[in-house]
């Protein structure tokens, strides 16, 4: 668990990471270097999760070895099936990072809702549901091993 008071925001007390694949921990399939490793490392203080739409087929291979749970969605109403996920889990106990439009929902619902811009960029809805928008997922990662940054960015 993660738990950091952050004065004028709130107080969390984060248990889950939800996270999307493809834009966000991944290009085009590939999942990017560093992440492996900061998601190991955060798994012991908060359970991964990823949820995706899977576009390239390669989610489970790429996320082998990493101490999370994938759940792959239908084609069908993605962003509900997103935020059914992360209420399930509960979101006010859940940190949510993505990029696309289908993560909108999550992102506005979570605890804390970070979005990232990598090269397929975001959704311009997604970055207004978002708490926080990062450069890339290794510096929103980064924002849970170092709680402090979020009350640096986020208090009143």
């Amino acid at each position: 668990m993660i738990e950091v008071d952050i004065p004028g925001f709130k107080v969390l007390h984060l248990e889950h990471l939800v996270l999307d694949f493809n834009g966000t921990i991944a290009i085009d399939g590939d999942l990017l270097p560093g992440v492996a490793a900061r998601l190991n490392h955060l798994a012991s203080m908060l359970t991964v999760h990823v949820v995706t739409a899977d576009t390239f087929g390669k989610a489970a291979g790429e996320l082998e070895g990493v101490d999370c749970r994938v759940s792959v969605l239908g084609k069908g109403e993605q962003d509900r099936a997103k935020l059914d996920y992360v209420n399930q889990l509960g979101a006010d106990r859940s940190v949510c990072i993505g990029n696309g439009r289908n993560d909108r929902l999550m992102l506005e619902a979570a605890g804390l809702g970070i979005a990232v811009v990598l090269l397929e960029g975001a959704s311009s809805v997604t970055l207004m549901a978002a708490d926080i928008v990062c450069r890339d997922i290794l510096s929103a990662l980064d924002l849970l091993v170092h709680p402090l940054r979020l009350t640096a960015t986020l208090r009143a």
